[in-house]
């Protein structure tokens, strides 16, 4: 039996979000916004019949036993470890730092009978579940290298907010990295192990932000990683991935995505959401998998969409095969990355901020303890003494 749905955020996923859940078959059943007008402005655009800024109605809400949270970072981890904590199920977009994500996993560890996952689409994006497949049946040998990279126009918010804050999880590296850092491991089957970045700000004031505000976010990085290693598992060779990412949000035009792994017998390669595949020896590379998809708006990237609307379906089957409406099958959405991936990624993130300042390679440590409270506070003393 599915379950009723409470959205948290009236951003772009959100709009895209909802009527997905409406086509399968979801009764969403409350909205949270920021402000009560832009909270009220999509309940009614969208039909739905509870709208609120107060994130406790939503979460007290008798018919609302999944919760979808798509809103700025900084507040993820409060509404998120609520939500566990009076028995729903959560989908999530990432925390802010590694400090949220860490208090995100002892939630989540404490009510293990709960979904409780980060809302990476690209995993459920139909040309990476066929490319991690292939990997895992050898079709292009002994994984070497791994390169993406990921084109498209800012980031930024029209007016001045989180999207300009690094701190606050805006930044490519943050939005776009953190979801390439985590198909990167799920495709690969290992984590990395050591990383060196570089991030920069090209536009630190524009028209809208000015005066003694600027951008603090990244609109360019750079960064490789080091993955997996001898004993690993996965599509990793003993010697591990070499894995390259390249992120540029200074370009305008059409979003553009493509990433290649490179194996001892061939190559795979995804550029939007088409896979295309070459074996060593031949002439040209063969479509694999075509797109087949639908259209979608032009601020929700055409593989981010896809992979919407497939971890949508994915949630129905986990929730139809129980007849109660809190019980769902772990086998529908057994390849969603959990809270504990969560807190992986954003320590990966993190560790290329480090190797951006310092010049240096940087070793990928996930913390087992609770972090000091003023950790980003801190680093920030610190960068701006440097």
């Amino acid at each position: 039996m599915l379950p009723g749905v409470g959205v948290f955020g009236t951003g772009s996923t959100a709009r895209v979000l909802v009527p997905l859940l409406q086509a399968e078959g979801f009764e969403v059943h409350a909205l949270w916004g920021q402000s009560e007008e832009e909270a009220g402005c999509l309940a009614e655009e969208l039909g739905i019949p509870f709208h609120t800024s107060r994130s406790d109605d939503v979460l007290l809400h008798p018919d609302v036993h999944l919760v979808c949270i798509f809103i700025p970072p900084p507040m993820t981890r409060q509404i998120a470890v609520n939500a566990l904590g009076i028995g729903k199920n959560v989908v999530c977009e990432k925390a802010a730092t590694a400090g949220d994500s860490f208090k995100m996993v002892t939630a989540a560890r404490y009510y293990p009978q709960l979904l409780s996952i980060v809302g990476n689409t690209l995993r459920f994006l139909p040309a990476f579940v066929a490319m991690r497949r292939l990997l895992t049946e050898g079709y292009v040998g002994e994984l070497q290298v791994c390169d993406v990279r990921v084109y498209g126009p800012s980031l930024l918010d029209r007016s001045y907010g989180w999207t300009c804050e690094e701190l606050m999880g805006g930044g490519g590296l943050h939005t776009i990295g953190s979801t390439v850092i985590d198909l990167l491991s799920h495709l690969i089957g290992a984590r990395a192990r050591r990383v060196h970045g570089l991030l920069r700000t090209f536009l630190q004031q524009s028209g809208s932000i000015r005066g003694i505000r600027r951008v603090t976010s990244d609109d360019f990085c750079f960064f490789q990683m080091l993955m997996g290693e001898a004993g690993s598992g996965g599509a990793a060779g003993s010697a591990g991935v070499c894995c390259t990412v390249t992120l540029n949000f200074n370009m305008p035009g059409a979003f553009t995505q493509e990433v290649m792994a490179v194996g001892s017998a061939g190559r795979l390669v995804a550029r939007g959401t088409q896979l295309y595949g070459q074996r060593s020896g031949s002439d040209g590379e063969e479509l694999l998998l075509g797109d087949g998809g639908r259209a979608g708006p032009a601020h929700l990237p055409p593989p981010h969409l896809r992979g919407l609307g497939s971890m949508v379906t994915a949630l129905r089957h986990s929730f139809q095969a129980h007849g109660e409406r809190r019980s769902w099958a772990r086998e529908p959405v057994a390849t969603a990355p959990t809270f504990e991936d969560g807190l992986y990624v954003q320590t990966v993130v993190e560790a290329v901020k480090r190797s951006s300042r310092s010049g240096e390679w940087e070793c990928v440590e996930v913390m087992t303890q609770e972090p000091d409270p003023n950790h980003n506070l801190c680093e920030a003393l610190q960068r701006n003494k440097s």
